[in-house]
C-alpha cells in the first residue's frame, strides 16, 4: 500500500504501464524506490489513473515462475482510491491493527 504520483501512462503490448513517484509507503511487503512501473492487465485504463494525479494504491509483487519478470502489478478491479489526506489516515491507523 502506497502514496503515488502518476507521471505518465503507455500501453504495451496487451498491458498499461503507469511511471509513478513514490510519495508515501504505508504497508510495504517488498520494497519500493522513488520511481516505479506499475502494471495494470489490460488497455482499458481500468482502474482509471489520470497522469498528475496523487492515489492511494494497494498492489502486488509479481514474480513469475521462472524468476524473469519482477514487477508490481495492479489488478484491473484493485484498490486505486484518490489521495486524500483522510484516505491516508485511514490507511495509518489500520496498518498499526493489521
Amino acid at each position: 500500500v502506497f502514496h503515488g504520483r502518476i507521471l505518465a501512462r503507455r500501453v504495451v503490448g496487451q498491458e498499461t504501464r503507469y511511471e509513478v513517484e513514490v510519495k508515501a509507503r504505508y504497508r510495504q511487503r517488498f520494497p519500493l524506490v522513488s520511481r516505479e512501473y506499475l502494471w495494470v492487465p489490460n488497455t482499458c485504463g481500468c482502474p482509471a489513473l489520470g497522469e498528475g494525479g496523487d492515489y492511494l494504491l494497494m498492489a502486488t509483487r509479481h514474480v513469475n515462475h521462472e524468476h524473469t519478470l519482477n514487477r508490481i502489478l495492479l489488478p484491473e478491479h484493485g484498490y486505486a482510491r484518490p489521495w486524500t489526506p483522510r484516505e491516508a489516515r485511514l490507511v495509518l491507523e489500520a496498518a498499526r491493527h493489521c
